[in-house]
């Protein structure tokens, strides 16, 4: 490889240090244990493409990758949302789930999602099947239960198995696409889950024609139906899913290479470069750690997700209300459907601008509109389009932040742990919805739409504050480099040096 030279300005705002001369250095893949200037002899040099060529290349990862990721999430959300379903066909009742104990097994599902650590030691191919089969029988035989503290078991231990999927497939698709490919593609994934809405009220409407099948009523047949369809895909996934790039097999080594070199090298044949302009750190230390759990940018960030996924759950789980088994089971199909819609389109939209803080922010208007709506005194079919705007605003809004906090978190394990507090955030605020949204206060549920509209106010409240400080940075950051131009000042830096600074890095501009 030839040296790579990058002019850029450090963030301390020292004159002498922004430009920068950088001198390549190889280190150690840990993906394959293999020294990375002996991967680099195994794969030839990343070609000279053509914009169709480069498609042609992203078509094809993403047919490989994007389809079973998105079957394995939408079965996943629906064992984890289908509790809501059972509900309406005799769980309350047949449990005997008086008082709270169903707001209690709801939170029970809630865990740990810093697994996704694991997969930089772990082969993706086998660790995400391997704990969707594992929640699939899990969900299998919550249709076997007979008292509430089996059922509350059996959550307790599906919530451990699913934390290992939403994570870690976010951090996974991280690890293949450029920064500004990641939203389409991580919009394309979390499209299974807001499709998931849609399907599991059309199935567990159909399987509800069961009820009184080998003595079991429909709620036993939901979850074992929909636990044994998660099992099959979960079968199939350890057959399709693939590794990382630069063990891809179903690539050819000319297209591995260009992969590999477009996510995480400096070389000067790309147009622009990815996070940084030297690669990212590959290997953990605690410092890591450190560094990413006291950055408020963050935990900010992090609060943000909370404020767009805690109406999430409590869609799920809770709406629409106000009809009879039946009808509450096919309403629940047409918010899910165009919300499934607006999470693709807003996804693409936000890849080719190159943004994501717009979408974030209509995400939550949407969703604010939409909870004032229901606690207004106003007429069924209006509180129902109301459930549209939740469901299309908290829906669309996810995969904004998620490639938010991603674009501009750098070091595969730095991203890694701050998506990993994101989404524990997020499964936060998922138990706060789970315990407001109580059994007495149907149908209106005013304490539940209330505590929604204060998580949905922090989020308008904490975004701002957030892009000013990019802007700032970025502008700063533009400025300072532009005057050591001018006078020919600058400084060497290490690759080394480099990786370590992450986002602090001379070189790396944060994406708005």
């Amino acid at each position: 490889m030839s040296d790579a030279r990058a002019k850029r300005l450090s963030q301390d705002g020292s004159v002498e240090k922004a430009v920068i001369e950088v001198l390549e250095e190889r280190s150690a893949s840990p993906s394959s244990g293999v020294p990375a200037e002996n991967q680099d002899a195994q794969l030839p040099s990343p070609p000279n493409l053509t914009e169709e060529e480069e498609r042609r290349i992203w078509r094809k990862v993403d047919m490989r990758l994007l389809p079973i990721l998105t079957i394995m999430y939408l079965v996943g959300s629906v064992d984890r949302s289908n509790i809501g379903n059972a509900k309406l066909q005799g769980l309350l009742t047949e449990l005997e789930l008086t008082g709270n104990k169903y707001n209690i097994a709801l939170v029970s599902i809630m865990s740990s999602h810093f697994r996704c650590l694991l997969l930089k030691k772990l082969r993706p191919s086998r660790w995400l099947p391997g704990v969707t089969l594992a929640w699939g029988i899990i969900a299998t035989l919550m249709g076997l239960v007979k008292t509430y503290h089996q059922l509350l078991s059996l959550r307790v231990l599906l919530g451990i198995a699913e934390a290992g999927l939403p994570p870690g497939a976010f951090y996974f698709i991280t690890m293949w696409y450029p920064r500004h490919m990641v939203q389409y593609r991580i919009g394309m994934f979390w499209g299974g889950a807001t499709f998931a809405g849609a399907f599991s009220g059309l199935l567990a409407f159909a399987i509800s024609f069961m009820s009184g099948k080998a003595g079991l009523l429909g709620w036993s047949w939901i979850f074992i139906i929909e636990g044994l369809i998660t099992i099959v895909v979960a079968i199939t996934a350890f057959f399709v899913l693939v590794d990382l790039p630069d063990t891809a097999t179903f690539l050819t080594p000319e297209e591995r290479a260009y992969v590999v070199h477009k996510k995480s090298t400096h070389e000067l044949i790309f147009a622009e470069y990815d996070n940084s302009s030297v690669g990212e750190e590959e290997h953990f230390e605690l410092r890591q750690l450190w560094e990413t759990l006291t950055d408020w940018r963050v935990i900010v960030c992090a609060l943000i997700n909370a404020s767009v996924i805690t109406p999430v759950y409590g869609i799920t789980l809770f709406l629409p209300f106000g009809f009879n088994t039946v009808i509450s089971q096919l309403l629940s199909v047409p918010p899910y459907v165009v919300a499934t819609a607006a999470v693709i389109g807003w996804s693409k939209w936000s890849d080719n601008v190159k943004t994501r803080s717009p979408f974030i922010l209509s995400g939550l208007l949407l969703c604010l509109a939409g909870f004032v709506i229901n606690v207004a005194d106003v007429s069924i079919g209006v509180k129902y389009f109301g459930t549209f705007l939740v469901v299309i605003g908290s829906y669309a809004g996810f995969p904004g932040n998620v490639s938010w906090l991603g674009n501009n978190v750098v070091g595969h394990y730095r991203r890694g742990i701050a998506i990993g507090t994101q989404v524990m955030f997020a499964n936060t605020g998922g138990a706060i919805a789970c315990n407001i949204y109580r059994v007495q206060d149907a149908p209106r549920y005013l304490l539940g739409h209330l505590v929604e509209i204060g998580f949905v106010s922090m989020g308008l409240l904490l975004l701002p504050i957030v892009v000013v400080t990019y802007v700032r940075a970025n502008a700063r950051r533009d400025a300072l480099q532009r005057e050591a131009e001018e006078k020919g000042m600058k400084v060497d830096y290490t690759p080394e040096e480099l990786r370590r600074m992450g986002s602090n890095a001379p070189d790396f501009r944060f994406t708005l």
